[in-house]
């Protein structure tokens, strides 16, 4: 019997050490050595708070968290509504639901390099969809976001709203299957209609599920990295930098990794930021019920 208890322990101890220092640990190490003198090589010699005031004086950080807010808030917005929409769609009991749900989840399994491979491609003026509508007869057509600076992010919006859509289209769906269906049955009684069942009975009991879809495409927003560099490469210029591409290219490509390491911080904070209020409403909520 005493094995019984051990045993497990024994089995999982190393899993959670492995767990325990790789991320961890390495999330000491970075907070560590955004207070160093760290160049190209990790030097611990304390420097306060030297390298988070040249972080905040650095004008390209502000541009990168500022594209990151623009990508972040669209990217969430987008994907949540187009999930919500597509899982309403499904549960209406259409037929080739299954067909449907494959397809629509098919670019989550995909990785981010594929999608903004795929994406800058089809957006390329020269031989993606501008292209295309020219070739067809529409020669004033013009669809060139992916090279202009202005627009240039919401190229990254669209790629990852059409990878991401569909695993919240997933949340969301298994949600609307979990409303006992007798209370959809009692609100038509009534004389409610469908979309009115939806918006008022329907939707706000999937609150749990908006939480969770929030905090997963939150941090999908704040650790983008693959998929920016394979569809813009942070530019033209720094028009869709942003804070991972700014954290690894002043880490690993020019020798600031105190610098970097302040930044890889600040995303952290971010994460936590965002996180920490969620939780609590959330718990407050389920306490409240």
């Amino acid at each position: 019997m005493q094995a019984d208890r051990w045993l497990p322990k024994l089995i999982l101890s190393p899993t959670l050490a492995a767990s325990l220092f790789f991320v961890y640990g390495f999330i000491l190490i970075t907070i560590a050595l955004s207070f160093t003198e760290s160049r190209l090589l990790p030097n611990w010699e304390w420097a306060g708070f030297e390298r988070y005031a040249e972080l905040f004086d650095n004008e390209r950080w502000w541009t990168s968290a500022q594209n990151l807010a623009i990508f972040g808030v669209l990217f969430i917005a987008v994907s949540m509504a187009l999930g919500l929409l597509l899982a309403i769609f499904l549960d209406q009991k259409i037929r080739g639901e299954g067909f449907l749900r494959a397809i629509y989840l098919y670019p989550m399994a995909l990785s981010f390099i594929v999608t903004g491979t795929a994406w800058k491609w089809i957006l390329n003026p020269g031989l993606g969809l501008e292209k295309l509508v020219q070739s067809w007869g529409f020669t004033s057509f013009t669809f060139d976001w992916l090279v202009d600076p202005d627009k240039a992010i919401y190229t990254v919006v669209i790629a990852g709203v059409w990878q991401s859509a569909g695993f919240a289209m997933a949340l969301f769906l298994a949600g609307l299957r979990g409303v006992d269906s007798e209370i959809i049955k009692a609100a038509q009684v009534d004389g409610a209609s469908m979309p009115t069942i939806y918006r008022r009975i329907i939707v706000p009991t999937l609150r749990p599920v908006f939480f969770s879809v929030t905090l997963i495409l939150a941090h999908i927003a704040i650790k983008s990295f693959d998929l920016v560099m394979a569809l813009t490469g942070g530019g033209p210029g720094t028009a869709t930098d942003v804070p991972a591409i700014f954290m690894y290219q002043f880490s690993f490509s020019r020798g600031q990794l105190g610098v970097g390491a302040a930044s890889a911080v600040m995303m952290l904070m971010t994460v936590i930021a965002i996180m920490v209020p969620l939780m609590y409403a959330e718990t407050k909520s389920a306490n409240a019920r």
